[in-house]
């Protein structure tokens, strides 16, 4: 393994780590409703987005995104989904339903596959919609387990898959860094933190002057844990395989659903067990294809470029 690729790995492990830990995080800021906690996040890592781009003199790339028609249209979509994501996610720590939320990242993967089928029209192979049909028997088994629809784990799914998609379509076409990527997704939603953050003051929510410094300091802090991964994650990608990245993507949910259960002692009754089983059953299945396709490609290369060659 070549120094860059360990450095990938490092950069990843610590972004999923990162993310994985994240119930715990939030749970400090339980004081604070999700609008808020959602309002500071934003506002602060912007404001960190702001410090490296100065300091990185990166301001051109941004300014060139905001003068994209397209790019600045896929990134402000792109904005209020990673929005509806995290504010979606704040409230299901806050609320005591971390598995749940867990199940949203464990799903997303599938999610993503539908999304390419229904959008953009890829073609699935026979493992990939053995995998889907098992997501959707965990889905429907699930559903009767919590008696409803598992709206926050679709709610986490689907939100995520979108963005994760406009962000390939933004890649694709100008090659948009992750840096200016999230600094033009904070310039688009920092009008509406603003404003919220001015309505809650005004009408005595707000707690960032709450216990303090602490409080203050918990929600200042929620810019760096929101900057930091996004940049390790900038950073693996480039520097390992996407297979690679697949498998470590699951260290995120693992890790979101161990804080629920045995940390956080959320209730598993045996047929939410059955449903998560399911949904691992179909994960392997869907990891497996795609580490089976990559081999696959990687030998129909070398054969091209013997042939080639001789």
């Amino acid at each position: 393994m070549n120094p860059e690729t360990r450095k990938g790995i490092i950069y990843g492990f610590s972004c999923y780590l990162l993310w994985g830990i994240f119930p715990l995080y939030f749970r400090l800021l339980a004081d604070s409703g999700a609008l808020e906690v959602l309002s500071y996040r934003i506002l602060f890592s912007g404001v960190l987005c702001v410090a490296l781009l100065t300091a990185l003199r990166s301001w051109p790339e941004v300014r060139a995104v905001l003068r994209n028609r397209r790019q600045l249209l896929l990134l402000g979509t792109a904005a209020f989904l990673i929005a509806i994501n995290w504010g979606v996610y704040i409230y299901a720590v806050n609320s005591d339903q971390v598995v749940e939320a867990a199940l949203g990242y464990f799903l997303n993967p599938l999610v993503t596959v539908a999304l390419g089928v229904i959008v953009l029209r890829e073609r699935l192979r026979v493992m990939q919609w053995v995998a889907v049909a098992v997501g959707v028997v965990a889905g429907i088994v699930l559903t009767v387990n919590y008696g409803h629809v598992p709206t926050i784990a679709l709610s986490l799914a689907l939100s995520f898959g979108t963005y994760g998609l406009l962000k390939k379509q933004v890649g694709s076409n100008g090659g948009v860094s992750a840096l200016a990527g999230l600094s033009t997704e904070n310039l688009v939603l920092a009008p509406f933190t603003i404003i919220t953050l001015i309505v809650l003051g005004v009408q005595g929510n707000s707690t960032i002057a709450d216990n303090p410094p602490w409080q203050a300091l918990l929600l200042v802090s929620t810019g760096f844990v929101t900057v930091a991964p996004l940049l390790f994650f900038a950073s693996a990608a480039s520097r390992v395989p996407l297979s690679t990245m697949g498998l470590l993507q699951y260290l995120t949910p693992v890790l979101q659903f161990l804080c629920g259960v045995l940390v956080l002692d959320e209730h598993m009754p045996a047929s939410r067990w059955a449903g998560f089983g399911l949904v691992w059953v179909a994960l392997v299945l869907l990891t497996s294809d795609s580490l089976l396709n990559a081999r696959r490609q990687r030998s129909d290369r070398l054969a091209a470029a013997r042939v080639a060659v001789s």
